[in-house]
């Protein structure tokens, strides 16, 4: 069975991993993805929720449904996901990361690697 963190809906985490093996070329441009059924088999979870997480997906346009044959990953779909996951970034994450290294007093070598105690 998959773990599943607390911190966030499982439908979120189920979209996530399939937007990794998009972006990572496990799942490529016009294949195939696993069925709902498939999925919710594999992951003991509730076939609703998988719906959920996919319909996230056709909602960012990675990927479609093709009626009576499944999910498709949509041409361009990296390219999408890519655009989002850095606007996402840039927007929500790297705000608080930023405001963390001030708080640390770190410098850019140190965060690089260069410099530092790790010589």
């Amino acid at each position: 069975m998959t773990q599943f963190n607390d911190s966030q809906p499982i439908f979120l985490q189920i979209s996530q991993r399939i937007a990794e093996m998009i972006l990572n070329h496990a799942a490529r441009e016009g294949e195939a993805l696993p069925s709902v059924r498939q999925v919710s088999a594999d992951l003991s979870v509730n076939p609703l929720t998988v719906t959920r997480a996919y319909q996230s997906l056709v909602d960012l346009g990675v990927v479609e449904s093709r009626r009576g044959m499944g999910m498709f990953v949509q041409p361009g779909a990296r390219e999408r996901l890519l655009a989002h996951e850095r606007e996402v970034f840039l927007n929500e994450e790297w705000p608080r990361i930023r405001a963390r290294i001030a708080a640390l007093e770190l410098d850019p070598g140190q965060l690089l690697g260069k410099g530092g105690n790790d010589e």
